[in-house]
């Protein structure tokens, strides 16, 4: 398994309760798939660098945990698909 760190950014008008319900749903996808979910912390709402999708502001996240190359891309997928998620960025590390 590989250690992964993924930053992403959330719509700025979600509130409080669907935050936590898609923290909860991308930390249970990589469990139930054998991963194992570090630490998952919440920077709150920020200003962007630059506007994207017509947002100045978005809600950072970031989430640690191992798992396999499979995972990882199936959470990529997730995000991507996610209208509540602006942007993600994954890092992954040596074992």
């Amino acid at each position: 398994m590989r250690k992964y760190e993924v930053t992403y950014i959330l719509d700025p008008n979600l509130g409080d309760e669907v935050v936590n319900g898609l923290m909860e749903k991308f930390s249970q996808n990589v469990a139930s798939s054998g991963g194992e979910v570090g630490d998952i912390k919440t920077w709150g709402k920020r200003r962007l660098s630059y506007e994207i999708g017509g947002r100045s502001e978005g809600i950072y996240v970031t989430m640690r945990f191992d798992s396999n190359p499979a995972v990882a891309a199936e959470l990529r997928r997730q995000m991507s698909l996610s209208d509540e998620v602006i942007r993600s960025l994954f890092v992954h590390g040596s074992n």
